[in-house]
């Protein structure tokens, strides 16, 4: 089970102190989601179940060779971003700067163990709207022309 929050930011951070990962994923399927990613040199394939803020999630190793086969399949656009990871004890903001069709576009996802921690997290103070139930801030809605335009 995933259970996560997003919000858009309203003040960027300084980032360079931060790792990130570059990351890149399509969408075979959308309802339910089927989604192949490359992040750094990993590849991934995932099922998500349906929810917002909490929904199953499942993930299988892909090889690369599995990957550039399937990327070709991909609907709409591929989604490329730079995730910086960001320590809030106990929790790691994941913080997507995203490029490609989706550039401008600056989100937190901020994951947690259960529904009742993730419905009491005070965002700090940088974080903006939160846009969790909004399925225009959802990956698998961001594979068309930009959706927030």
């Amino acid at each position: 089970m995933e259970i996560e929050r997003k919000f858009l930011i309203k003040n960027l951070p300084d980032l360079s102190a931060y790792d990130y990962v570059e990351i890149e994923q399509g969408y075979l399927c959308t309802h339910p989601v089927v989604r192949i990613r490359k992040k750094n040199d990993k590849y991934i394939l995932t099922y998500k179940g349906s929810g917002l803020m909490a929904h199953e999630e499942i993930e299988a190793n892909l090889t690369e060779e599995g990957y550039n086969h399937l990327v070709q399949k991909i609907d709409g656009h591929l989604i490329t971003k730079r995730r910086y990871l960001i320590p809030l004890d106990p929790y790691t903001i994941e913080l997507d700067v995203f490029s490609g069709h989706m550039d401008g576009l600056i989100m937190a996802e901020v994951e947690f163990p259960s529904v009742e921690e993730a419905n009491s997290f005070i965002a700090p103070d940088w974080f903006g709207e939160d846009v969790t139930d909004d399925r225009r801030y959802h990956n698998s809605e961001m594979i068309y022309d930009n959706p927030l335009k």
